[in-house]
């Protein structure tokens, strides 16, 4: 019995898996959805005609088992035909929006599907509202024609009705005599009809083709043996369209629109979904441990979402009791103040009143002044009247200049609350921030990464942010990164790093690999919790340890025409009174005058880099490298520039032709005009002159201009020198684009600079650590030391 309890008890808990989400019963003749839900057909096609669609054409009832002249026995002949009992959808079809009529339009439903003339358009799609899904989906032209009958669904159902509810429901024999039909032990699959042990045998005789057929457990729907296609008759579902997830006939199968699709025969599905079902089951039978810690979990969850309910409620009433009692404190407070104001205008009104009754005829002031005329003494008339006078002189004056004492309109002390009120309607819970908005004008990646970002306007307040970021490539959670086999410590190490309690805006995250690309993201928090994460933000560093220097205003400094910051960091160029002076002596020919600076580093070895922003208005800046004795050759043979038809050094006499292989003392690129020129030659084999003095702004041999493409002028531009292999490349310092690279000859120390023609100003990038720290200019160094790091403070 222990045995035949436990199947029971196992069948038993399959109840809930069996209902049919539309009539929350177990499911009768169900179809599999698009969506892979499964509903009872005659549930989907109620919902269908609910929703304002045609009647669908349904089979028959499969309670009605069929008969046919194969099956039909004498004695069934004879009996008269079962009265058929009224359906569902019969009831809901004749009381529906769309009764069937002659003219009603064949239902793209359970059924061939209708024709159409030709160019009308295509027939719409029907939509079924899913209720497990919370969704729409879309069953196609033929509606519930192209949804399949979960046939391994029915099975379990029979199961379970078999084994749970075994004598609840009685199967009689259909071949008995009514009065005494006896209970059915078999079904046919074949004969779609239930026996008895008796019935089976006198219609399935040993020997005969009906000997062969399929007996099965009694049952009330008849099931096909086998899926066949919706669209293609008595075609058998052979394949599988991995691409579609839809089983295929193979008339299906050679449609265009499976074309370059994975197609596998259905026991190769079959095979591998089953191995996978298999595998996912018993690792979930393998991890019962941890399902009753999580149930364990969540019970305690629930408990802890009572009690915390209970509190929340009585913390919401206490809130509200503390809002009525400071509204009740405040209206006493109000109300005195309107009283204690009332009763001084009343006493202020009263005042006049009696003082405007005492002017009357025959009363107050007039009747003692009457009394005053009356007196004949001189002498004691003038001292009585004196008074009497003047108050006569005020009361004539309030006369003529007549106003109310106080004001009885009460104007100031109406009580403006719809601010308030405001407050009021829009009193509700604690809300967490909303995702963050990260700045991608002010976040860069330079020396450190910097991170800046704002909550939108309708968001709650944050107390503190929390920033989190991870090496792109590397999986959080141990999966793979870059680097093949070392990809599992690259993950353990550069899995999602979080930075907790970041107050203000912005954040610094240091310690960072070069020429890696970083993921950032943040959230906020507060007393309502963390919030949802913002969008993620993806952020390269440099390919080189950072360079920090600050130009050196020293060499050859025109202070008429090049302006240096105080800080050392930004420059500009104004063309000043000689150029004027020197343009008005000018005919033929345009003179323009080149101010050269450079940075107060000398770089002798290893791979460095720095970023620098030119202003979009300027006329002509080139910005590189050079060799210090070179450059100071030529602060120390100051010159200026001159039309293209004017070579001030051909190289002929200085010895270029025996030195064509070496590299350029100078590599610069110009921008200007809110373009960048990128040269499609390589200085490498240009602009090389031996030992000769070259103009490091014409970077050319001779007049003949160089080939080249103009580049949209990046915010910043990013230089990187590497010294050992003579090397300059130029980036888009936003993005880590390359732009373009040169040669540059590093036999002696090299040096950063910048060459300005025309008016134009330049920034250097400032370090991300030294936005907060006093900016003091340094002396000029020569770099030495190996750089190990993304950033190298002078």
């Amino acid at each position: 019995m222990a045995p035949r309890f436990q199947v029971k008890s196992s069948m038993k808990s399959l109840e809930h898996e069996l209902h049919c989400p539309v009539c929350k019963d177990i499911v009768k003749q169900p179809v599999v959805l698009p969506c892979q839900h499964s509903v009872c057909l005659l549930c989907a096609a109620e919902v269908l005609v609910a929703n304002g669609y045609p009647p669908p054409e349904l089979p028959p009832d499969p309670k009605s088992p069929a008969s046919t002249p194969n099956t039909r026995s004498p004695r069934q002949a004879r009996r008269p035909a079962p009265r058929a009992e009224p359906r569902p959808i019969d009831r809901v079809l004749r009381s529906g929006p769309h009764p069937p009529s002659p003219s009603t339009p064949r239902s793209p439903g359970y059924g061939p599907h209708p024709g159409r003339r030709r160019k009308e358009g295509p027939a719409p799609a029907m939509m079924f509202p899913c209720a497990p899904c919370g969704r729409e989906v879309e069953l196609g032209e033929k509606g519930l024609g192209d949804c399949l009958r979960n046939l391994t669904l029915e099975r379990i159902v029979e199961r379970y009705r078999h084994t749970v509810s075994l004598g609840s429901v009685a199967v009689t024999c259909q071949f008995c005599k009514p009065p005494h039909a006896l209970e059915a032990t078999k079904g046919c699959g074949d004969c779609r009809a239930n026996f008895c042990n008796e019935c089976f045998k006198l219609y399935h005789p040993w020997g005969t083709p009906r000997a062969q057929h399929e007996h099965i457990l009694p049952t009330l729907n008849f099931r096909p043996k086998v899926l066949t296609c919706p669209d293609h008759e008595q075609e058998k579902l052979q394949f599988y369209c991995r691409s579609c997830q839809r089983l295929l006939c193979p008339l299906c199968k050679l449609r265009r629109a499976h074309g370059g699709h994975k197609v596998l025969p259905v026991a190769q599905a079959y095979q591998a979904l089953k191995e996978k079902i298999t595998k996912e089951m018993n690792y979930i039978l393998s991890n019962q441990d941890t399902v009753l810690a999580q149930i364990t979990q969540l019970e305690s969850g629930i408990t802890q979402t009572e009690v915390n309910g209970v509190a929340a409620r009585e913390q919401l009433a206490q809130s509200i009791r503390d809002l009525t009692a400071a509204l009740a404190e405040r209206h006493a407070a109000l109300t005195q103040a309107l009283e204690a104001a009332r009763q001084r205008r009343g006493e202020a009104l009263g005042a006049q009143v009696a003082e405007r009754r005492a002017l009357m005829e025959h009363a107050g002031l007039m009747a003692f002044t009457q009394e005053l005329l009356k007196e004949t003494d001189q002498p004691c008339f003038v001292q009585a009247a004196r008074q009497t006078h003047s108050r006569l002189s005020k009361a004539i004056d309030s006369l003529q200049h007549f106003s109310l004492a106080a004001d009885p309109s009460f104007r100031h002390f109406q009580l403006d609350v719809s601010k308030e009120l405001k407050l009021l309607t829009e009193l509700n819970f604690t809300q967490a921030p909303f995702a963050p908005v990260i700045d991608t004008q002010r976040t860069l990646a330079y020396d450190q990464l910097f991170l800046c970002w704002r909550l939108p306007p309708d968001s709650a307040p944050a107390w503190h942010f929390s920033v989190e970021y991870r090496r792109r490539g590397v999986v959080p959670g141990g999966g793979g990164a870059r680097g093949g086999p070392r990809a599992g410590p690259a993950a353990a190490r550069w899995g999602w790093q979080r930075r907790d309690e970041v107050s203000g805006g912005s954040a610094v995250v240091d310690r960072l690999e070069m020429d890696s690309v970083y993921v950032l993201r943040v959230r906020g928090c507060n007393k309502a919790g963390y919030g949802e994460y913002s969008e993620e933000v993806y952020l390269h560093t440099p390919p080189a340890p950072v360079l920090n220097f600050y130009l050196d205003s020293r060499w050859g400094l025109h202070a008429d025409r090049l302006v240096v910051s105080k800080e050392q960091r930004c420059a500009r160029s104004v063309p000043g009174l000689s150029l004027l002076q020197a343009a008005d002596h000018a005919l033929t020919s345009c003179h323009l005058t080149s101010d050269l600076l450079v940075g107060d580093v000398a770089i002798t070895q290893g791979r460095h880099y720095w970023a620098c922003s030119v202003e979009p208005g300027s006329y002509l800046v080139k910005v590189g490298v050079g060799l210090e004795s070179k450059l100071q050759e030529w602060f120390h043979l100051p010159q200026d520039m001159a039309s293209p038809r004017y070579d001030p050094d051909s190289g002929h006499d200085s010895g270029a032709e025996d030195a064509l292989d070496s590299a350029p003392p100078f590599c610069f690129l110009t921008m200007g005009m809110g373009k960048i020129y990128m040269p499609q030659h390589n200085y490498h084999h240009h602009n090389n002159h031996g030992n000769g003095v070259r103009d490091p702004i014409t970077n050319g041999n001779g007049p003949a201009p160089p080939t080249g493409l103009t580049y949209p002028l990046p915010p910043r531009l990013g230089v990187c020198l590497d010294f050992e292999k003579g090397r300059v490349t130029f980036y888009d310092a936003h993005s880590l684009r390359p732009l373009w690279e040169g040669h540059v000859d590093c036999s002696g120390p090299v040096c950063p600079a910048f060459c300005f023609i025309g008016g134009g100003a330049l920034q250097l990038q400032e370090l991300v650590a030294n936005r907060n720290a006093d900016q003091t200019p340094v002396r000029r160094v020569t770099i030495q030391p190996r750089v190990s790091g993304l950033n190298n403070n002078n």
